[in-house]
C-alpha cells in the first residue's frame, strides 16, 4: 500500500487534476491520499494569533481543514473514496477502490504528540503510514525539491514539519519528497515501470554513508536519504 500526501497547497494549482486523475486510475486497492489543510490551515493559524487560543482547538481546526480539503478532493474526482478511518481505509482498499483519508480519527480532547504546529499534515500522513505498515510514503510538495536533498534540511527549509525527520528516521518503508511536476515519474513508479528515486550521484551517496556510520557510532537510526527496497 502506497501513502500519497498531496500538499495542501495545490488546492489552486491545475496539476492538482493530474494528481488525482492519476491516482484515481492506478490506485485502486493500493492508494491511500491523505489531503494538505492547505488555505484552511492557513486560517487556522490566522485565527489562533488574532484570539490567542490553545494548540489543541487549532490543531482539532486544522484536521478539519484537512477533511475541508479531503472533500475537495473528492468533488473534484469522485472515484476516490473517502473513507474515516483505518477500517474505512482497508475495505475502500480491500475492494479494489482508492481511498482519500477523512481524518477525523485525529480530532483530539487533550493535547497529545499530534497537537502542536510541529506536526503538519506531513506527519500525520507518516503516522497514518505506519499505521496502516504502508510499502511507501510519498510526499507531493508545490515547491521546488532539490535532488538528492534530505529530510533534515527539507525540515530546515520549512518545506517539511519539524517532527518529521525524527519520527522517520526508524520508518520500516522508504519515504520520497517529490514536487508536483513529476507525476509522470510517480506514474511509472506505480506501473512498476521505474523506481521512484534514481541513484544518487557518486558525491551524495558517499555523503550519505558517512551520515549513516556517523548515525551508527553515535547510537542512533539516521538515514541520510530514503531510498527503496531493491
Amino acid at each position: 500500500m502506497w501513502i500519497v500526501k498531496l500538499g495542501g497547497s495545490l488546492a489552486h494549482d491545475l496539476r492538482l487534476l493530474r494528481w488525482l486523475a492519476m491516482l484515481a486510475e492506478l490506485g485502486g486497492g493500493r492508494v491511500t491520499v491523505v489531503p494538505g489543510g492547505g488555505i484552511f490551515a492557513d486560517a487556522v493559524r490566522a485565527s489562533q494569533r488574532h484570539w490567542h487560543f490553545d494548540d489543541l482547538p487549532a490543531h482539532n481546526m486544522a484536521v478539519l481543514g484537512m477533511a475541508q480539503t479531503a472533500h475537495l478532493f473528492h468533488a473534484l474526482e469522485p472515484r476516490l473514496t473517502l473513507a474515516d478511518d483505518e477500517a474505512g481505509i482497508r475495505r475502500t482498499l480491500h475492494a479494489g477502490q482508492p481511498a482519500l483519508w477523512l481524518p477525523l480519527m485525529l480530532l483530539r480532547d487533550a493535547p497529545d504528540l499530534l497537537t502542536t504546529w510541529e506536526v503538519s499534515s506531513d506527519s500525520l500522513a507518516l503516522w497514518l503510514a505506519r499505521l496502516l505498515n504502508a510499502e511507501r510514503l510519498v510526499l507531493v510538495k508545490a515547491c521546488k525539491v532539490a535532488p538528492g536533498i534530505t529530510l533534515g534540511d527539507l525540515g530546515a527549509e520549512g518545506v517539511i514539519d519539524r517532527r518529521f525527520e525524527q519520527w522517520s528516521r526508524d520508518a520500516p518503508f522508504p519515504i520520497e519528497v517529490v514536487q508536483a511536476d513529476e507525476v509522470d515519474r510517480v506514474r511509472d513508479a506505480l506501473l512498476g515501470d521505474s523506481p521512484l528515486i534514481p541513484p544518487l550521484p557518486p558525491a551524495l551517496a558517499i555523503d550519505a554513508a558517512l551520515a549513516l556510520r556517523a548515525g551508527r557510532q553515535g547510537g542512533m537510526h539516521f538515514r541520510a536519504r530514503r531510498k527503496p527496497a531493491p
